[in-house]
């Protein structure tokens, strides 16, 4: 109730875009092996900047 309009922190968002680009990249991995393949390096990038703001 209390976090109701809490806006999400920056690791929040940063989750959010990850499983969005791991979705993507679920999808196209049976289909574009390229396309696929950019969106897991996108997706490593935002795991890497999580991790730094974790350890922050």
């Amino acid at each position: 109730m209390f976090g109701l309009f809490k806006k999400p922190s920056e690791v929040e968002k940063l989750q959010k875009q990850y499983s969005k680009l791991m979705d993507e990249w679920h999808k196209l991995s049976s289909t574009n092996r390229a396309e696929s393949d950019k969106k897991y390096a996108e997706a490593q990038l935002i795991s890497d900047k999580i991790d730094n703001l974790k350890k922050s």
